[in-house]
């Protein structure tokens, strides 16, 4: 089983450049405290780097 992380969205998207709405579309959030449950990979921890002030990893599974 792939390891996966769960993410909460901490911040909002307005007043944002338009670049940290589109990495946050792309995690699959869009509303203030919602989660997701993602695969850890690369390119997934390099989106959540790049807007570290409006994610918060929740948990580390596997």
């Amino acid at each position: 089983m792939a390891k996966t992380i769960v993410i909460k969205q901490i911040g909002s998207p307005i007043r944002r450049p338009a670049k940290q709405r589109a990495t946050l579309i792309g995690l699959g959030l869009n509303k203030m405290h919602r989660t997701r449950e993602l695969e850890d990979t690369p390119s997934v921890r390099g989106m959540i780097n790049s807007i570290p002030h409006m994610v918060e990893i929740v948990e580390e599974k596997g």
